[in-house]
């Protein structure tokens, strides 16, 4: 099985995003990651679902999605024609013998202190879910507090654009 990035363009009103998780849940399909937010035209929605499956399920599931009223496109991104991010906050245990450390790691991740107790130190991270998961790790040895994680969130390369028009791509 692998990982499949779905990019789902819905018109913005209350009831898609129930609509969309129900037809998953109903075909006993789980959702690894799922990121909504408005686009450009405050009338659409799209929603980044990664989904862990074979090519047919996938398939399958795609064409449900489109009959659904609410979808206006669909588009399976391909991960060297796209890029994903991910967000995440990461609370961890920094004591003063430790926290000198902590910053370094911080550092080679590109990351950033967001907060600062006399207990711990909130991470802020993003990029591919690979790194967010690597400094996870490095950070397990310190007691991780706390983590939240955005879901992966997929644009497509270069000047391929998904709109909710006729047109597929611009």
């Amino acid at each position: 099985m692998a990982k499949h990035t779905l990019s789902v363009l819905v018109e913005n009103h209350a009831g898609v995003l129930s609509r969309v998780a129900g037809l998953f849940s109903r075909r006993g399909f789980n959702i690894d990651s799922l990121a909504v937010g408005v686009t450009e035209n405050p009338d659409v929605s799209r929603m980044t679902i990664v989904v862990d499956g074979d090519e047919y399920t996938v398939e399958q599931v795609s064409k449900q999605l489109n009959k659904l009223i609410d979808v206006i496109k669909l588009k399976e991104l391909e991960k060297t024609e796209s890029i994903s991010r991910e967000l995440a906050l990461i609370k961890v245990a920094a004591s003063t013998t430790t926290r000198s450390e902590i910053i370094q790691i911080v550092e080679i991740f590109r990351a950033k202190i967001v907060d600062v107790s006399k207990t711990t130190l909130t991470i802020e991270i993003s990029g591919g879910s690979d790194k967010v998961a690597a400094l996870e790790d490095m950070l397990n040895q310190f007691g991780i507090k706390e983590i939240v994680r955005t879901g992966t969130i997929a644009i497509e390369r270069g000047n391929r654009i998904i709109k909710a028009t006729n047109n597929e791509e611009e």
